[in-house]
This record gives C-alpha cells, structure tokens and sequence, in this order.
C-alpha cells in the first residue's frame, strides 16, 4: 500500500479497499489538469527558492495537453518561469523527423516549449532520427543525463489500452532501462488515426525505461475518459503482471493517478459501490446491481432468487426494496418499458409506458453526427423507423471529416473527375502534385482538404437518401474547431457554438440526438458532444426546447450499459441489411480498421456490436431480437 493510501481515514480506506494504488477522481479533465499543473507550479517554484534545477519527466499524447495549456498559461499570465526547469521525455517514434507532425518532438514544442521560456539545452526528446546502430549508446546516454541532472523529480505519465506506459508495452521488465522497444498491434491500431493508416505508423519507437520511471520520486499518472476505464480498473486493481505495465507503479511508494469520471468509471467504489459502502437505493441503482448480478451468475432476471442476492453482498438491497421477487419484476419491467419499435413515439397511443411521447406527431428529429457516417453506424436503424414512421429527420454533421479520407481515395475521385474540375472549382493539377510530394501524415493543402469534404458529403447525401431524408434537411456544420488539417484540433470557440445553436434554432427539434461519447475531452467527439451541451445551455430559454428531448447514442466503438439504457429500439434482419447499405455509402470509410485486436472492418464492428446487444437482452430473458441500438436520455432540464 502507498504511504497515501496508509494516510486515509477508515471509511475511505474501506471504500478504496481494492485500489492498490492511490487515485483521485475529479469532476472532468479540465479540473483535474489544473491541479496537476498547480503541482507543476508549486514544484518548479520551491526549487527555485531553493537554487536548485526542478527535473520533469514528460509524456505526449491527449492525457497532458490541459496540463500544458495550463502551465502556458500561467508562464503567460502568471509570470512562471521555466528557467530553473529540465525536461526528460518519455518516448519517440522510431525512426521519425522532428519536423513530422506525428512526432513527439513537435508536439512538444507545439503543445510546451514554443510557449515557455525554458532554455533550449535543458530540453531532452529521445531522437527519432538516430542510426539504428548508435541507438543502443544514446539510450545509455539518456539514462546518464537523467543521473547527472540528479534524477527526475516528478514524472507525468499516460496510459495506453496495453497498460503501456512509456512505450514499455505488455512483457516489458520491472527493471528495463531506456531502450528501443517494439510497438505492440494495439498501440498500431490506436495510433492510426494520427498517421491516417496503420501502415504508416513506426513500428517501433525509444522509451525511457520501467526502470527509469520507478526511479522518479514522484509519479502522476493521468487518464481521461471512458475508453480508459478498463485499462485503468487493470492496472489500479489488478496483481502486478508484466502484461500490464501500469501495475508495477504498485510497487512505488509515491504515485497518484489521477482521472476523471468516465476514466474511473470501472473502478469498485463506482461501478459496484454496494460492495465497498452503504449505499442509499433508488430504481436506477436497483437495476445496475440487479443487471451486474445476472451477468455474473448467467442468469435472466427473473430468475434471480433470494439467495443470489444474499451471497453477492446485496442482501441490504432484499432487506429493503425485496423479496428477489418484486425486485426482479421491477427490474425487468424497467428494461420492459425501454424497448420500443417507435423511436419517435407511437401516436394516438398510450405513451406512459413508452420512453417517448406520442405527441406531437409527426416530430422534427435533429440529428448530430461528429463525422459524416457516425450517425449511420451509430444508429442507422433508428433512422430508418424514424423516417418510415414519418417524422421529419435532419441530419447535422458536425465536422467535415476531411482528414479521414485516404490519399489513394482522392486519387480515385481526381481521375473521375478530370474534365469536370471547373465545376469543383479545384486545381486538380495541384493536388495530383501535392499528393505525389507529400508523406503520410503531412498537413494537406487547403485544395485538397476541400475536395476531400467535398468527398465526406457526397457520401453523406448518398446515405442520407438511400433512407429516404431530405436532401434540404442535410446541413454540413463545418465546425472550424476542426479545419486544422492535422489529426490534433483547436479548441472550441464561440463560431463552433453558435453554428450548433443555429442548427438547433432552424429546426426547432422535437428530438436531438448526439453522439454521447465521453473519452478523450481533447478528440473530436468529445469536443463535438461538449458543443453541443454548450449550446443546449445557451437556448435553455428558447420555447421550442420545453419540448425536446435528447437522446444519446454511443460511438462505435463502445455501447452503453444496458442498466443506463432509457430507450432501446431493436432492429429487424431487413432494417439490419439497410444499415448496413447505408453505411456502405461512406466508401472512403469502408476499409477503416476497428482500433483494437480484432483486426475488424469498423463497419463489421458496428453491426457485430448490435448484434451482441441482442443476445444480452436476451440472456436476461427479454424478448429475441436480430440487433438493436441503445440511447441513454441527456437531462437537459438539469442542463438549464
């Protein structure tokens, strides 16, 4: 146990009980970033005081971007100097130009040093450009550098979905040293977003050591949203394994992990706090130990008996809301009453029992897609009952989408449209020469940026009317937020807001649905949920929203708990074929891979995931359905 967690009152230790490691969970990514980087700043400044060199160990990727924004902003605005400051980092693809955008060279001085005023020497990025043969002597003189500046004083770490921390990927010793280490097909596939295809990502990379790192005397390690929130659960409470690296900071005396809500979500004091405090029952919490009950037995609902209960520490729950009996008829009449065929609600029908209302009918439905295509893998047969049952569907795309589109698909798209380039109103020649110069990765010009949106929305229109909605009710957002023509994105500002709250206000939506993905606050889906909960709070007095409900579906590649479901729509075997056509129509996104081990089409993905979906109703003894898609309600009475 870390002397942190020695420190804790009893009932907190109780309550953290399998956490082996000393965690603190904040509201979002933004609060916890600025505490990490007050303790940054408070560092830095006592060595100071002190006459002393305040040493960091820094990692790249999306975890510590707040933090940087944060420590620039008081360099900026505050006065902190980083001229006491060395700087060791963790990795660097190899081999990889520090002019290369994917490089963690750039990102550094992107994201930190182009804003600071620490001096050039006292900043150390393991080189991606050395000889392969000189590579095992610069590892050696990192490891001495780190030594002569007195060793690191406190390391700021991520996690990835191997439990890689560093490039120190699963089999990696307790005692490895700064090293070049090859990339496990995971951290591949999550990587391929930035190098637009997994063949373009480096297949190995230089990482400071697991060694190296346990050597710091403090250690942060930091994780945001819910795609982390396995890894984390593995590495905070699971044994010390060599196939999940995170678990040997177990053995640090001084390490905290720091996460936000979603990131912590699998954690025990969350998921299942019946197992680690008293808690206070409601419905919804009833339904979440009851479903996490039947999936560890195998059992259906209503099958669940007195006993079960009793033996899984949830006999307090059977003293007050029991016998097993009125507690699985409540739970199953719960998931009962949230399956429905009629996504926009059934009308001239009792709607009391339905998850929505049955008037006003037909209903104005918004939807908002973070990418062109989103929306149909997310929930294509939803649109399709919307439509068939006659509601007046929008679609809105937040982000054009342009940087997922494959050079080798322009390609395709210029030699068709070679004598018809006038009417494009792009330099066909110009792009043929920018795509034949530049390497994977590169910022695209802005002609070719525009030809591929020009892509992403034909395909879009093309899917929109397989499904029969209006071509005039298809709005391209071009949220600017994301027009950087790289894989990292700008901040949101207030003309990425304001075109959501235009949207909104144009159609007057009886029903919005969004994209409800919660993982890293600084990828295009997060920002583009964040846009729209910011705009929801500025129309919180439009009269059209008193009737309006919002409905969040997931992103592909995660569904929602069944115990947070409010509204399930199953699809049929033919309504399953039509979703699928529909996302066929985004050809360009037809070959994507899954980022995971499963070396899957995303499209495959998709329709697996609602078919899995099914046979989880199924197994808690709901009806069989071929598929169906899941949507959690946005309360957005609590938003106002």
């Amino acid at each position: 146990m870390t002397d942190q967690l020695a420190k804790l009152d009893v009932i907190e230790r109780l309550e953290r009980k399998y956490e082996k490691l000393f965690t603190n969970v904040y509201e979002n990514a933004a609060v916890a970033s600025k505490i990490v980087a007050d303790e940054i700043a408070a560092l830095i400044q006592q060595k100071y005081q002190q006459g002393e060199k305040c040493v960091l160990g820094l990692a790249t990727g999306s975890s510590p971007i707040g933090v940087y924004r944060e420590l620039v902003r008081m360099h900026q605005e505050e006065g902190l100097s980083f001229k006491n400051v060395i700087t060791f980092n963790l990795d660097e693809y190899y081999p990889i130009e520090r002019e290369n955008v994917q490089s963690y060279w750039y990102f550094m001085h992107e994201h930190l040093f182009n804003h600071i005023d620490i001096p050039a020497e006292n900043i150390h990025i393991p080189d991606g450009t050395v000889a392969e043969e000189d590579v095992f002597d610069f590892c050696q003189q990192y490891e001495t550098a780190i030594r002569q500046a007195g060793g690191i004083d406190l390391q700021i770490l991520g996690i990835g979905r191997t439990g890689h921390i560093g490039f120190n990927e699963p089999g990696s010793g307790i005692n490895s040293p700064t090293r070049m280490v090859t990339l496990d097909s995971l951290t591949i596939a999550d990587a391929a977003g930035d190098f637009h295809s997994e063949e373009n990502v480096p297949r190995k990379a230089i990482t400071m050591g697991v060694g190296t790192i346990m050597q710091s005397r403090r250690i942060i390690l930091m994780a945001w949203g819910e795609k982390k929130a396995s890894i984390i659960k593995q590495a905070i409470e699971g044994p010390v394994v060599d196939a999940v690296p995170a678990t040997y900071l177990q053995h640090h005396n001084n390490t905290e992990i720091v996460l936000d809500r979603e990131a912590a979500a699998d954690l025990v004091r969350f998921k299942t706090p019946w197992l680690v405090r008293q808690v206070q029952w409601n419905d919804r919490l009833i339904r979440k130990a009851t479903l996490w009950l039947c999936e560890k037995l195998n059992k259906p609902i209503l099958k669940l008996t007195n006993r079960d209960y009793n033996d899984n520490s949830l006999g307090d729950m059977v003293v007050s809301h029991g016998p097993a009996y009125d507690i699985n008829l409540l739970v199953f009449n719960m998931l009962q009453k949230s399956i429905t065929g009629w996504p926009g609600g059934k009308p001239d029908a009792d709607d009391s029992q339905r998850p929505e209302r049955a008037k006003p009918y037909p209903k104005r439905v918004l939807v908002f897609s973070p990418h062109p295509g989103d929306d149909m893998l997310a929930m294509g047969g939803t649109i399709n009952r919307l439509v068939e049952q006659g509601h007046e569907v929008f679609v809105a795309y937040q982000t054009s989408g342009n940087i997922a589109v494959d050079d080798n698909m322009v390609s395709k798209y210029l030699y068709f449209t070679e004598n018809i380039a006038e009417n494009l109103k792009v330099d066909i020649k110009k792009i043929n020469n920018e795509l034949l110069s530049s390497n994977p990765g590169d910022i695209d010009g802005e002609e070719t940026r525009r030809l591929k949106t020009y892509i992403r929305q034909a395909e879009a229109i093309s899917a929109c009317r397989f499904l029969g909605i209006d071509e005039k009710h298809i709005l391209f957002l071009n949220m600017p937020f994301y027009e950087t023509g790289t894989i990292k994105k700008a901040s949101l500002t207030n003309n990425d807001i304001t075109q959501i709250i235009e949207a909104m206000r144009t159609v007057k939506p009886h029903q919005i649905y969004l994209a409800g993905d919660l993982t890293d606050p600084h990828g295009t889906h997060r920002k583009c949920f964040d846009s729209i909960a910011q705009a929801l709070d500025n129309v919180n007095t439009d009269s059209w929203l008193n009737d309006c409900r919002v409905w969040m579906y997931h992103g592909t590649w995660k569904e929602w708990d069944i115990a947070e479901v409010d509204m399930a729509v199953p699809v049929s075997p033919e309504e399953l074929r039509k979703k699928r056509t529909a996302i066929f129509r985004h050809s360009s996104q037809k070959e994507v891979m899954f980022p995971g081990p499963d070396n899957m089409e995303i499209w495959r993905f998709a329709i697996e995931r609602n078919r899995d979906t099914a046979i989880k109703y199924d197994k808690l003894g709901m009806a069989e359905y071929e598929a169906i898609e899941l949507f959690v309600e946005f309360p957005i009475n609590e938003k106002g």
